[in-house]
């Protein structure tokens, strides 16, 4: 059995990942060809499935166009976030800087929330265009080398480029639901047009597999979604303690910011999953069930603690 360490915690969480996006593009492609099939042959919208399929790809590229130029700034926006430079918090701007010269990357933006909730999150398209946010709870109640393990966890989502990986989830996850309640609006509305000859066979058996992913696609990916997130999540710790070589102060951090008892006022459903740790106060007593961790946004607490822990 392998030792834990940072490295093979980071090559186990890109894997996992992208076996995720791939589960995730096969379903896509799958929802759009049956959708499309059964619009085409059943209830005769045109006479080429590849044409629907096409109008749903770029109704997908018009999409991630505007969610790649534009989600950071929406994201900023929406909490209130102000920028930081080295005359307003020379303290937090000299910490991200070294943290990036020692990563050899450009200093990303720094914004800061005016909230006692200690919590963080970057966006941004790329390393040349991203944003570190920290809420000015985080700085107040964190010491230098937790908050340096926290900077250096949000550095590694914008080097690991997990903003522009979850902008994409995002749409993806919305134009199912879209491409879904499409579907039934012109399966309903284009009933007077279907084509009763291809109701038999083939025709009809696609017609129920269609009606049951257009229920299920949307639920589907939504998992897929959290389950992307939670493993960025995993990769982001390790990647932050191979940067500063001190696993265990973003552990201490972690449970630090988990066990504050301040509700972040900033945060919102659409956001939640950029922040380290969920906004949205859970009770962690217990554990989590497996089930109930599918729904989650991030790992528990603990086993980011014990992963963290383990490459001491």
């Amino acid at each position: 059995m392998a030792i834990p360490t940072a490295y093979n915690q980071v090559a186990s969480n890109k894997f996992k990942t992208w076996l995720l996006m791939f589960l995730f593009t096969a379903l896509v492609f799958a929802v759009v060809w049956v959708f499309s099939y059964v619009l085409a042959n059943v209830y005769g919208y045109s006479s080429d499935p590849l044409g629907l399929v096409a109008i749903f790809l770029i109704v997908v590229g018009v999409m991630n166009f505007a969610a790649y130029y534009w989600s950071d700034k929406i994201i900023l926006g929406i909490s209130g976030a102000v920028p930081v430079d080295e005359k307003s918090n020379r303290e937090v701007y000299h910490l991200v800087e070294n943290l990036c010269i020692a990563a050899g990357t450009a200093v990303p933006k720094i914004y800061m929330i005016d909230d006692s909730a200690p919590n963080a999150f970057a966006t941004g398209r790329d390393p040349s265009h991203a944003t570190i946010c920290f809420t000015s709870g985080i700085v107040e109640k964190l010491d230098k080398l937790e908050l340096e393990g926290v900077a250096a966890h949000e550095l590694s989502h914008i080097r690991n480029y997990d903003t522009r990986l979850m902008a994409a989830v995002t749409i993806l996850v919305g134009l199912i639901a879209l491409i879904a309640d499409m579907f039934f609006r012109m399966m309903w509305f284009g009933g007077g047009r279907r084509n009763n000859e291809d109701r038999g066979g083939l025709g009809a058996i696609l017609v129920v597999v269609a009606i049951i992913l257009a229920i299920l696609s949307p639920i589907i990916a939504q998992l897929i979604q959290l389950a992307v997130s939670r493993r960025r999540e995993s990769l982001a710790d390790a990647s932050g303690a191979l940067l500063t070589r001190n696993p265990g102060d973003l552990a201490d951090a972690l449970l630090k910011i988990s066990a504050d008892p301040d509700p972040l006022e900033a945060a919102n459903k659409g956001t939640a999953h950029l922040y380290i740790i969920n906004p949205f106060k859970e009770s962690h007593s217990g554990g989590i069930s497996w089930f109930a961790n599918l729904f989650n946004t991030h790992p528990p607490i603990e086993e980011r603690v014990k992963a963290l822990r383990a490459m001491q």
